[in-house]
């Protein structure tokens, strides 16, 4: 994906930052910008509704304090659909006439749910994979990911000793590129996945829509270990939708991950717009993950859009990657510790924000 925002090509070495954190009637916070690099419409379909789906318009965004982000270390919030499944209602309400609403029916997000308020079980062995978009736009991401791949592997390693950690990668692309998909099977070895990673590079693209359902099923198409005990992870990180009329094949792709037991974890990159937004929500909200966005807090590489979700922390994502994988093995949420939050977003009371309808939401 190569859009343009501001008159700054998106390639890593374009830095602009957004700070305002305020949202509109539908939820959409202001400022926010869509994939064109136009400000953002004020709700998830492009016209403001009135629905009270935002902040307590007391709610606030407590900056981080100058020098708390190192320079390098990207930044990310995470949320979770179905611990907050009334709100999701409202977002989808929201959504009416974006192409990525149907892929799912509700008969389908409803047992979804149900699946995710269940009993989890502890798991005693990982299976990792990363699906990465490495068009254009993605540089600043694959740089953080082969930097800081080996120091997340260690961390999930002293965590679970006992373990065996195995690690998949997928690179795609689009048509027309130089790859569609490149896929590297899973291995322990932790050097060789990072010398995968790292022997990559960002290109391509062009336009907005990037090849979303090759990539996810070249995820679900890896070598997975099917025991019981196996916590099987997707971390899909990406800043573009699927093409228009390929809904159907992404719901391929996520049922094939919802039937292997694999649970997907969006990360939303610079320049998401509201529709892979709404894909990435979608499909991590099905498979039991969660979605997880990347913020501005770092000052790193390019805007990152406000997320329609009205309560949040943000951490480094190294952090927050590694509490996905321990709620994964434990069965259990971990949570960031206090020193790790360099901002909040709707002053959170006991884990909980209220909302404009007065109805809370649960922060994760």
């Amino acid at each position: 994906m190569v859009v343009a925002v501001a008159g700054c090509a998106v390639v890593a070495g374009c830095s602009i930052r957004s700070t305002d954190s305020s949202y509109g009637n539908a939820g959409e916070p202001q400022g926010a910008r869509n994939a064109g690099g136009e400000p953002g419409p004020s709700g998830p379909g492009g016209a403001s509704s009135g629905d009270p789906a935002g902040v307590d318009p007391g709610s606030s965004s407590t900056a981080p304090s100058p020098g708390a982000t190192q320079a390098g270390k990207l930044t990310a919030g995470v949320w979770d659909d179905n611990l907050n499944y009334e709100f999701f209602g409202k977002y989808l309400g929201q959504s009416k006439g974006m192409p990525g609403l149907g892929i799912f029916g509700q008969a389908e997000r409803d047992a979804a749910h149900a699946r995710a308020l269940a009993q989890a079980s502890v798991k005693s062995e990982l299976d990792v994979v990363l699906v990465l978009d490495t068009t254009s736009s993605m540089a600043d991401e694959l740089r953080f990911l082969a930097d800081e791949f080996q120091a997340i592997a260690t961390t999930v390693k002293a965590k679970f000793p006992q373990t065996t950690p195995r690690f998949g990668l997928v690179l795609y692309r689009d048509h027309a590129d130089e790859y569609l998909t490149r896929p590297f099977d899973f291995t322990s070895d932790v050097a060789q996945f990072q010398s995968n990673l790292a022997a990559q590079r960002a290109a391509g693209g062009g336009d907005i829509p990037e090849a979303v359902p090759e990539g996810l099923q070249g995820g679900v198409s890896l070598g997975w270990r099917t025991a019981d005990n196996v916590a099987r992870v997707m971390f899909w990180v990406a800043d573009a939708p699927q093409h228009f009329g390929e809904e159907q094949k992404v719901k391929a792709a996520v049922d094939g991950a919802l039937q292997k037991g694999i649970h997907v974890y969006p990360v939303a990159s610079s320049g998401v717009d509201s529709s892979a937004e709404l894909t990435m929500r979608s499909t991590a909200q099905i498979t039991g993950g969660r979605y997880v966005f990347l913020t501005d807090d770092s000052g790193i590489g390019n805007a990152h859009a406000e997320p329609h979700i009205p309560c949040y922390v943000v951490t480094p994502l190294a952090g927050a990657i590694v509490r996905m994988v321990e709620s994964e093995m434990k069965g259990t949420r971990s949570e960031p510790e206090a020193a790790d939050i360099l901002r909040t977003v709707g002053n959170p009371t006991n884990g909980k924000c209220t909302i404009k309808d007065q109805s809370q939401v649960i922060l994760y």
